[in-house]
């Protein structure tokens, strides 16, 4: 039985958009046992995938190299016939490299790649070479597989599904509006006056881990005569795609949620600030939509991953942009 592990370490959207690959390597060896590399704390997305035969989770914050080198043993005592590394990174090329697979793949950037059996060059997109994550990603495994990407899913389970059956009464759109990043994050005055403005007898439902609870409530807090909930922190990953998979509409950032939604084939609107979506981030859903400013700014985009503030103090990227620009979303796309 052919042996492949999948290395993708960071953070949840990109472990997300990464099962894209499990779901081609399912396609193309439907008998190859198939493992997933991911950080502690993102393991629960993957909770009874159906083509995973195992979990290596890499605790990042204890022992971290420590525990990497713990890894590394079991690699090696698993001996894989092919390793699939997503990252750029040394920790993961370490690993990849001296795994003691036969087939050791990676990009050209990883410190590690000379060690690789083969390596793939990474281009990020710009305006000029646009290029989706998932398809540098199947770059990968193109050689063995073929050049057409496949998208990313979750698999809730039957329980995930019935844990969200209580918000699911009447319409409803759920909003994710929190970020990493400031300047990736539509603000929360934004957020307020898009709910003010959406339809009578549709609920709306606030997203988010626990950490976003603040934010939501401060939402909440602005729209109290409205059919607005604030569940950030109540739902697992798999009960929030679970929900989102219904929603007549998804708001999000340019982030972790937006892969969520991609990968129940929900619909979503994605909201990008400073970010652009050339940068190969979109969404995928077979009903998306992309808000951002109508009037192009010389300052935008300021950075890839976004920042922890504007640099010119306006934030014209964010405030630029009108609740009519989200409402037409929820209209066209129902």
């Amino acid at each position: 039985m052919q042996k492949i592990l999948v290395i993708q370490t960071a953070f949840i959207g990109d472990a997300v958009l990464a099962t894209g690959l499990l779901e081609k390597l399912h396609t193309s060896f439907p008998d190859a046992q198939i493992d997933y590399m991911v950080r502690k704390g993102n393991e629960s997305l993957f909770t009874n995938h159906p083509f995973l035969h195992a979990l290596l989770v890499w605790d990042k914050k204890k022992t971290k190299y420590t525990h990497l080198f713990q890894l590394l043993l079991k690699i090696r005592k698993n001996k894989y016939d092919t390793v699939v590394n997503v990252q750029r990174f040394a920790a993961t090329g370490f690993l990849t490299a001296f795994s003691g697979a036969k087939e050791k793949i990676g990009f050209d950037k990883n410190p590690f790649s000379s060690w690789f059996t083969k390596k793939i060059k990474h281009v990020i997109s710009d305006g000029t070479h646009i290029q989706h994550e998932i398809d540098r990603n199947q770059e990968l495994i193109a050689s063995f597989t073929d050049a057409i990407a496949a998208k990313p899913r979750l698999y809730p389970t039957k329980e995930n599904f019935d844990a969200v059956t209580k918000y699911r009464h009447m319409k409803y759109i759920c909003i994710a509006p929190a970020s990493v990043w400031f300047t990736k994050q539509f603000p929360a005055d934004k957020w307020i006056s898009f709910i003010h403005a959406t339809p009578d007898g549709v609920m709306v439902y606030l997203l988010g881990a626990p950490d976003d609870f603040a934010l939501c409530e401060e939402i909440k807090a602005q729209c109290s005569h409205l059919n607005v909930m604030n569940i950030s922190g109540k739902l697992s990953f798999l009960e929030s795609a679970a929900l989102m998979k219904d929603a007549i509409m998804n708001y999000v950032n340019d982030s972790a949620p937006m892969h969520f939604a991609s990968a129940m084939n929900a619909p979503v609107t994605a909201v990008y600030c400073s970010t652009v979506p050339a940068f190969g981030f979109g969404p995928l859903s077979d009903i998306s939509f992309v808000v951002e400013t109508k009037e192009e700014l010389s300052c935008r985009p300021c950075g890839l991953h976004g920042r922890n503030e504007c640099p010119l103090e306006h934030f014209n990227c964010a405030h630029q942009i009108t609740n009519e620009q989200l409402l037409f979303s929820m209209v066209t796309g129902k």
